[in-house]
């Protein structure tokens, strides 16, 4: 699908955005007046209906771009596909990501961990940076609190985000001056699903340890988001929104 290359509007690409936080990225920059491709692997009809309902909203403003971010062959055909649509790119936000415990996970498991939480924001960065050069452009990275302080049983997906966490401070230096390269790192936003759901007494453990004792709000991420893609003075930063719990 290719739109009209002639309007102003910034655009933004979402990996992982069809569902839960990233949807709330997409639904919000959209609001904010940028445009947004919603990037999504399996979760086709949630990002289609997302879609659509952005589109009711602003014609044209919004559309879908389908990729298995472990299969390499296929990040660079999503960034010149997402260029297409509107003839520019202006942000990238690195959301998709695996939260697996270590008990699931076999030692055949860990390169497509590491392929989507690593590797493939690394690739798709690189991709991207010719386009988002031209329009001092933005990436942000969602890393995690638990990147500096791990988390018991999840060890290979904690390794994963602190890489992530590292490749943003390099990546900073690399695409100086042009492009800016942050991260966010949420706490407790949104509870996690299914093989990693947490009982209630659980939840209340993790508020308990929260200085600001309250659950966090999928919005506030796509708030600091926001912040991040149109502060012109900040590169290299995490972002901690996480209630004061990683004090």
């Amino acid at each position: 699908m290719i739109f009209s290359h002639t309007q102003a509007h910034p655009v933004v690409l979402i990996t992982g955005a069809a569902r839960r936080i990233g949807a709330t990225i997409a639904h919000f920059l959209h609001q904010k007046g940028m445009n947004v491709i919603v990037h999504y692997h399996t979760s086709k009809p949630c990002a289609e209906d997302l879609v659509a309902s952005l589109n009711q909203t602003r014609l044209q403003s919004a559309c879908t771009l389908q990729a298995d971010l472990s299969a390499y062959h296929t990040l660079d055909v999503l960034i010149s596909q997402a260029v297409e649509i509107w003839g520019r790119l202006d942000g990238l936000v690195h959301n998709a990501s695996i939260f697996v415990e270590d008990k699931h996970l076999t030692l055949a498991d860990w390169p497509k961990l590491f392929a989507i939480n690593v590797y493939a924001p690394m690739a798709l960065s690189y991709a991207a940076w010719p386009y988002l050069e031209k329009q001092t452009g933005s990436i942000i990275n969602i890393t995690d609190i638990h990147a500096e302080k791990p988390l018991k049983g999840y060890a290979m997906y904690c390794q994963s985000k602190a890489a992530l966490s590292l490749q943003t401070q390099a990546l900073a230096k690399a695409f100086a001056p042009s492009v800016r390269v942050n991260a966010i790192a949420p706490g407790a936003i949104m509870w996690p699903e299914a093989a990693n759901e947490l009982q209630s007494s659980q939840q209340q453990a993790i508020i308990a340890k929260t200085p600001l004792k309250r659950h966090g709000d999928p919005h506030f991420i796509a708030e600091s988001a926001y912040f991040l893609l149109t502060q012109p003075f900040i590169t290299g930063q995490t972002l901690k929104v996480d209630g004061g719990r990683s004090l």
